[in-house]
């Protein structure tokens, strides 16, 4: 039976109590004082004796409870270490083992009984790690370790007793992969998988069945296309809907940093490969997105040199870090996007035939906006709710004439060109209704798809004109008044009648 025994503070009391159990041969196991609390488990204690306990004097209550306090303790300390995908060694002032948890103990490769009391100085191959936690205070900047052959990040945290003195430290091991699946949570929150590639023409409806496929193979994929075509939330699209969608995703964009700064970025660098550099080495993206996969945007600005260091890591899956000496090793899954054409790149000698064929074993080409003209209005009233939301303003439409305008752009620069015209005409608007001098396309607009004024005679009719030219265009891709009233936004009868007036589709 477990107790606890509520009582007025009085010296003498505990010694009492335990007197009163001692008298009739009850068997005490353990005894927590938290005034004004006593907590006792005594497994062959009677009523009898529980009625007597109520009898001392400066007893208030006794009550039976399931836990001691720290039994309880334990209990959940052991149930939190064990949660722990982490290594975690807690250690005294001369760097021994005290606590492990099951990561700890696993990545150590010793036995649990083995590895209490060890030395980490002994475990980590580092005869000074004892004096430098002493001289830092137990306190060491984050720094790479080594732990039975893998790699580590070293975090620690002082364990100071209540007069201050240092009585030790956490230490918290963070395997590259690990660190990588967090960082990949943090920059890539939100994305999400085919559904947020947006637009209902043919050429879209395909290319995402197309992708789903391609999702699930585990191989390279290569994804062309202009810039600002929205590459990169394809590749986000394909990772989620591969077997790999629960692990890393991380992008680098092999045009955006000099040959030195990318090859470190993407391989790691050992400790001491070149000033500057973190003491203790830093993992690359490869290592941090173990298991998962890696986006290497614009891979034709790549140098020839890391050419031939990524052809060397996708035949067997092994690497070096700058500056390091030790083979590496990880299971990555590799996407490449470019908008240069790479096979007239090989002809020239400016990219490796052999790189171009391991990258693209699978590809996929994302179309230009303007070859998709029925995704440009659906684009257009996304951005404009988002633009609007990130702006603080209320709600917007566009008008008619905006709409005219948006669809006879050439839009050089594609997806990306169309949110940031809508951004800036939703930041300068004046009124809730974007028309299209509030877009600022006039300079944007092709000359060969701008209206011709020769021969207009009235308003009405140059609208008339367009509307039938965009009719026109648009029911090839949409063929019934149903879908094409969809895709516009507007009723059936209204489509059918104008259909009807233009003589669209009539047999």
């Amino acid at each position: 039976m477990r107790i606890v025994v509520f009582f007025d503070d009085r010296v003498g009391i505990a010694q009492e109590l335990l007197a009163v159990l001692s008298s009739r041969d009850v068997n005490v196991t353990a005894v927590e004082v938290e005034p004004p609390h006593i907590y006792i488990e005594a497994p062959t204690l009677d009523e009898a004796t529980f009625l007597r306990l109520r009898r001392v004097q400066g007893v208030r209550s006794v009550e039976v409870v399931d836990m001691l306090p720290g039994a309880r303790r334990r209990l959940y300390l052991e149930a939190l270490l064990a949660s722990q995908a982490d290594p975690v060694f807690a250690i005294d002032a001369v760097g021994a083992v005290v606590i492990a948890n099951g990561a700890a103990v696993a990545a150590s490769g010793l036995s649990e009984l083995a590895l209490l009391g060890t030395s980490m100085a002994e475990l980590l191959g580092d005869a000074d790690f004892a004096k430098r936690l002493v001289v830092e205070g137990y306190h060491l900047p984050v720094r790479e370790i080594e732990l039975n052959g893998e790699s580590f990040m070293l975090e620690t945290l002082p364990l100071h007793e209540s007069s201050g003195r240092a009585a030790g430290a956490v230490l918290t091991l963070h395997a590259p992969s690990r660190m990588g699946e967090r960082l990949s949570a943090l920059q890539n929150y939100g994305a999400g998988g085919f559904d947020t590639i947006v637009g209902p023409s043919a050429q879209i409806e395909q290319l995402k069945q197309r992708a789903a496929r391609m999702a699930l193979v585990d191989a390279p994929l290569l994804i062309t296309g202009e810039t600002g075509t929205g590459k990169e939330l394809l590749a986000h699209a394909c990772h989620a809907g591969s077997n790999r969608s629960s692990q890393p995703f991380f992008a680098l964009n092999c045009a955006a940093l000099p040959e030195s700064l990318a090859e470190s970025e993407l391989f790691g660098y050992a400790p001491g490969a070149f000033t500057g550099a973190l003491r203790g080495g830093k993992p690359g993206l490869l290592e941090l997105a173990d298991g998962g996969t890696v986006f290497l945007d614009e891979v034709g600005e790549m140098s020839p040199y890391l050419q031939a260091k990524l052809l060397r890591f996708l035949n067997d899956g092994s690497f070096r870090r700058v500056g390091g000496d030790r083979e590496l090793k990880v299971n990555v899954r590799v996407i490449s996007a470019t908008h240069r054409p790479l096979e007239d790149m090989v002809a020239a000698g400016h990219f490796r035939q052999d790189l171009l064929f391991r990258l693209n074993v699978l590809n996929l080409h994302m179309p230009a906006l303007r070859e998709r003209p029925g995704d440009i209005l659906p684009l257009a009233q996304l951005f404009l709710a988002r633009a609007c939301a990130q702006a603080g303003r209320p709600s917007m439409r566009l008008a008619q004439d905006a709409c005219a305008a948006l669809l006879a752009n050439a839009w050089a620069g594609n997806i990306r060109q169309l949110q940031n015209v809508i951004f800036r005409a939703v930041t300068m608007a004046e009124r809730s209704i974007i028309t299209a001098d509030d877009l600022e396309l006039a300079q944007s607009v092709r000359a060969a798809d701008a209206p011709a004024t020769d021969g207009v005679d009235t308003l009405e009719s140059a609208i008339a004109d367009f509307e039938r030219t965009l009719l026109e265009r648009l029911y090839r891709e949409y063929p019934s008044t149903r879908r094409l009233a969809k895709r516009l936004g507007t009723s059936h009868t209204a489509i059918a009648a104008r259909l009807k007036r233009y003589g669209i589709g009539a047999p």
